[in-house]
C-alpha cells in the first residue's frame, strides 16, 4: 500500500513539503523500579533511551519490533500521556510544551491517537455519538455542531448514524468500535494520527476492512500516520518508510520495500527471517534468533543486540553504534557492519533445498 506522501495545502502547514511533520530528538524515558532510602534511584528500566527520528507530511512511517521494545511507550512520549525524561519532540517546527512552543491542547488538535484496546479507549456510560462529539466540545465547538460533526463522521467510517449513534460500546463488535475510535480521533481533524497496534485485536478479514479504510481517509483528509504494530506484513502493507526498534533504540530505518528487501541490521533481518511464507518450499530450518533480550535493567556494554547476534565482533562489544545513513542516503542503521549485512542479504546464498533442485 506504498503510496507517493501527499503533502496538502492545509492551511495549519508552516514548514513546508521540506519540513518534517514531526521531529523527536533524544526521547528518553526511564522507569525507576527501585530507589534507596533517601528516594534515589537504584535501577530502572530503559524503556526509550534517547531516540532520534521523524515522520514526513502525507507518510506514513511503521514502528516495528519485539515486545518490550519501547513502541507503544514511544507513542504515550509523544501525546505526553507520559511525561518524558528527556529530548524534544517538535511538531511541524513548533517545540511541543515548552514556552513559545505548541501548547500540549493545541498538539493534541492536531495529533490524536488510536489504542490497541477499542472497547477500554470508549467511555461504556456515553452512547458512541457523544463519544464522537465529546473531544470537540472541550473543545469550544458547539454542542449541535459537534453532533453534526460526529454523526458525518460514523458515516464515513462505515457506521450508519441511524443504526449506531446511540448506541454503546458493548453493543458493538471489535471491528465496530474500532472504527468508532477512528471516527472520534478524526473529530479533531488532526494533521498526525498515531495508530497503536490498532488492528491487532481484529479478524483478518476485519483488519483488511480496516486498513483499506485508514488508506481512504488518509488520501480524503490528507492524513499522516504513524503506525505501531508487531505484525511486519500489515506495516508492510501500509507504511511507506519503517523504523525498527530494539530494547529502546532505533536499529534501523529505511523505505519500506528496500527494507524488507535488504535489512541493513542484524536484527530486522532476524525479523524478517520469522515472517512466515506461503510458499511450502521456503521453510525455516533453524531459528532466526537465540536466546532472550538482555535485562532492560541492566544492559550490556557495546551494542544491545550483540548477546543474540551472529555477527558480533569485539568491536560490538565494545562500543554501542550510532545511527548512521548508509551510502546511497535514505536508509540509516545502528550496525558497525551494516554493509556487509546489507550486502549478505542483497546475494543470498541458495538454500540446501534450492541447491538440491
Amino acid at each position: 500500500m506504498n503510496v507517493t506522501p501527499m503533502v496538502t495545502s492545509d492551511p495549519r502547514d508552516r514548514g513546508g513539503k521540506a519540513q518534517p511533520l514531526l521531529r523527536v530528538k533524544g526521547l528518553r524515558k526511564h522507569f525507576v523500579i527501585k530507589r534507596d532510602l533517601l528516594g534515589r534511584p537504584l535501577s530502572r528500566v530503559h524503556a526509550v533511551d534517547g531516540i532520534d527520528f521523524e515522520v514526513r507530511k502525507g507518510e506514513t512511517l511503521g514502528i516495528v519490533g519485539e515486545s518490550g521494545c519501547g513502541k507503544s511507550t514511544t507513542a504515550r512520549l509523544l501525546m505526553h500521556l507520559l511525561q518524558p525524561d528527556g529530548g524534544e519532540v517538535i511538531f511541524d517546527g513548533d517545540p511541543v510544551g515548552t514556552r513559545g512552543g505548541l501548547s500540549l491542547r493545541e498538539m493534541r488538535r492536531q495529533m490524536q491517537m488510536v489504542f490497541q484496546n477499542s472497547y477500554a479507549s470508549l467511555n461504556p456510560r456515553m452512547t458512541i455519538e457523544e463519544s464522537i462529539a465529546f473531544g470537540p466540545q472541550v473543545h469550544g465547538v458547539g454542542r449541535r455542531e459537534s453532533r453534526q460533526r460526529a454523526r458525518r463522521l460514523l458515516d464515513q467510517v462505515g457506521l450508519l448514524p441511524e443504526r449506531f449513534a446511540q448506541r454503546y460500546p458493548h453493543e458493538l463488535s471489535g471491528g465496530q468500535r474500532q472504527r468508532v475510535n477512528i471516527a472520534r480521533a478524526l473529530a479533531l481533524e488532526p494533521r498526525l494520527l498515531i495508530l497503536d497496534e490498532a488492528v491487532s485485536a481484529l479478524d483478518k478479514s476485519v483488519e483488511a476492512q480496516v486498513l483499506n479504510l485508514l488508506g481512504d481517509l488518509k488520501q480524503e483528509y490528507g492524513l499522516t500516520y504513524l503506525f505501531i504494530s508487531h505484525d511486519l506484513n500489515v506495516v508492510r502493507y501500509i507504511s511507506d518508510r519503517v523504523m525498527v526498534m530494539y530494547l529502546g533504540k532505533v536499529a534501523e530505518v529505511g523505505d519500506s520495500e528496500a527494507l524488507y528487501r535488504a535489512p541493513a541490521h542484524p536484527y530486522t533481518r532476524a525479523l524478517m527471517s520469522a515472517m512466515p511464507s506461503l510458499e511450502p518450499g521456503r521453510r525455516t530450518q533453524t531459528a532466526p534468533l537465540a536466546g532472550d533480550p538482555p535485562n532492560p535493567i541492566d544492559l550490556p556494554p557495546g551494542c544491545r543486540f550483540c548477546p543474540r547476534c551472529p555477527l558480533a565482533v569485539d568491536l560490538c562489544r565494545a562500543s554501542e553504534p550510532e545511527l548512521a545513513a548508509l551510502p546511497g542516503g535514505g536508509h540509516l542503521s545502528a550496525c558497525h557492519r551494516a554493509g556487509e549485512v546489507q550486502a549478505e542479504v542483497s546475494n543470498p546464498q541458495p538454500s540446501v533445498e534450492e541447491s538440491v533442485r
